[in-house]
């Protein structure tokens, strides 16, 4: 577990929000099981450094509020993605008896043979909602897609959860494919066999052919026919 010691905030709104951030630390609740709804502060610089460990969001956190210990996690987090700064975090406070659910990120590890016949990996689904104790939760699943062909699909049955750890996702969705790129397609399906150099008929006037529709329509009142 990670330490992170905040401060209880005596008010709430937009207003006074702004004022912790320009003192760099970042507006916080907690709730969840056991304590009330608590608002508390945190370290900006210490929050930054905590979800960009290893386990990103699903850090198990021992929140000190005014000297009281809390086991939480983060769940809902606010940036501001143009100054590249957290603007608010909610934390859940959990125990270590009940399990929680959480998403948690798929990495694939290896080189898939479909890819060195020119295919391409395509995502479907970037991560998995699992259920474990709060000690348990990985901090991503790892598929090895060195055996997936071109045209093949990984699907979330596929994957292998680590023990304690039940995927909810359902088993049929596709996590990721190898197929061939986009713009192969696309010239593939241009030269569709039996398609490519297709020509419009042209009437000659010989017995047993088909004149084109346009060719073949009777001539209007008064105009002679076409010759032979």
């Amino acid at each position: 577990d990670t330490k992170l010691t905040a401060e209880r905030r005596s008010d709430a709104g937009k207003g006074v929000a702004r004022k912790p951030r320009a003192a760099g630390t970042i507006p916080a609740v907690l709730y969840g099981h056991g304590p009330d709804t608590t608002p508390p502060t945190v370290d900006s610089r210490e929050l930054s450094h905590l979800l960009h460990g290893s386990a990103g969001a699903n850090v198990l956190v021992d929140l000190i509020v005014d000297g009281e210990e809390h086991l939480a996690i983060p769940r809902e987090i606010q940036r501001d993605r143009i100054h590249s700064t957290f603007v608010h975090v909610d934390f859940l406070a959990v125990s270590r008896t009940e399990t929680i659910t959480v998403n948690v990120p798929v990495h694939e590890t290896g080189e898939a043979a479909g890819v060195t016949e020119g295919g391409v990996v395509e995502h479907h689904l970037r991560e998995v909602q699992v259920e474990s104790l709060p000690q348990d939760v990985p901090d991503e699943i790892v598929v090895d897609i060195t055996n997936v062909e071109l045209g093949d699909m990984v699907h979330v049955s596929d994957l292998v959860a680590p023990k304690g750890v039940t995927i909810l996702t359902n088993p049929e969705d596709a996590v990721l494919s190898v197929v061939t790129p986009a713009a192969l397609r696309v010239e593939a399906d241009l030269s569709v066999p039996g398609e490519e150099g297709v020509e419009m008929p042209v009437a000659e006037g010989a017995a047993g052919e088909e004149a084109p529709a346009a060719e073949a329509a009777a001539p209007t009142e008064g105009e002679a026919p076409a010759e032979g």
